[in-house]
């Protein structure tokens, strides 16, 4: 085994060898950065938001018919501070690299977060048609309370379309903090760009990827593993990559997408349509169509001595 001498280890030179690779890093240092929104608050904001859409699901707030009107004010009193306070620090920070010296950036966060909450109301009735769509969709589901609480996909759900709220109101950052941090949770990469329509439902979900502007119908069923990526980034005449162009699929309504299907580009999945697991499709394909795999061959043949009678088969 190696051994290492801890005497050799020089602090202050170290210490200037680190300094010195911070220089000219813009974008991946914050010295002297005040004006960035904070990951933690931005979090607690989200469990606070989680508490409007699924009143007393987390356990931390007792609310009853006597009480949920008080507690969904204080809630709301609470959230526009805050939140309002993380917008504010995004947008000044999106002015300071746009060299922006004339936008009333607290008016701003001001109206963007009141905008949000007056939103909630929307967002909670999508909410409602996403539980029912996973009770209808999985016979394992044996309450909406069950969903709630234990599924995974339903925080993904709800974090994703907060999130797309504000990418609406084009509130920097935060959009992006919120749905990476769902992504950390649930396994489920979703871009708060993404449009996705009523009753939409996960099965199982991790692995699933879902990019910015894709665009998702009602009554939607995706499983496990699916992507819905870009087949290719354009790039304009300095070799940069041209951004703000659709460049991920459309699932129109009622289409079911299973376990681990690759649907890249521009396309169109029409309306019904059926996508079998593991396909990689780059066309668009019409209403009422099934896509699937060639049917693997499967070979059966006796097991070798010391097995018995049992078989094995090779696909």
């Amino acid at each position: 085994m190696t051994e290492f001498n801890q005497s050799n280890l020089d602090f202050q030179e170290l210490t200037g060898r680190i300094v010195s690779t911070y220089e000219g890093d813009s974008g991946i240092n914050f010295i002297d950065v005040r004006n960035l929104p904070e990951r933690d608050k931005i979090i607690h904001i989200l469990e606070l938001c989680m508490e409007l859409l699924f009143p007393g699901y987390t356990g931390k707030r007792k609310v009853t018919r006597d009480t949920v009107q008080s507690v969904v004010h204080e809630l709301l009193v609470v959230i526009r501070r805050e939140l309002a306070e993380q917008i504010e620090l995004a947008l000044r920070h999106q002015c300071r690299l746009q060299e922006c010296n004339t936008c009333d950036c607290a008016n701003y966060a001001a109206a963007r977060t009141s905008e949000l909450l007056n939103r909630i109301p929307s967002v909670r009735n999508m909410l409602k048609s996403d539980v029912e769509a996973a009770f209808s969709g999985d016979p394992a589901a044996k309450s909406f309370e069950e969903i709630v609480i234990s599924y995974p996909y339903i925080i993904a759900i709800a974090v994703h379309r907060l999130a797309h709220e504000l990418f609406l109101l084009e509130v920097p950052l935060l959009p992006r903090i919120m749905s990476e941090y769902a992504h950390s949770l649930t396994g489920i990469d979703i871009h708060p760009g993404a449009q996705i329509g009523r009753n939409f439902f996960i099965d199982h979900g991790t692995g699933v990827v879902i990019g910015e502007t894709a665009v998702i119908g009602n009554h939607v069923k995706i499983y496990q593993g699916v992507t819905l990526g870009a087949l290719s980034f354009p790039k304009d005449e300095r070799g940069e990559i041209i951004r703000d162009k659709k460049r991920h699929p459309t699932l129109e309504d009622e289409v079911t997408v299973y376990a681990e299907a690759t649907i890249l580009g521009d396309i169109t999945i029409g309306r019904g349509a059926v996508v079998g697991g593991n396909v990689w499709i780059r066309e668009s394909v019409p209403a009422e169509t099934v896509v699937s795999m060639a049917k693997p061959e499967a070979l059966y043949k006796k097991k070798g001595p010391g097995f018995g009678d049992r078989l094995e088969y090779y696909l």
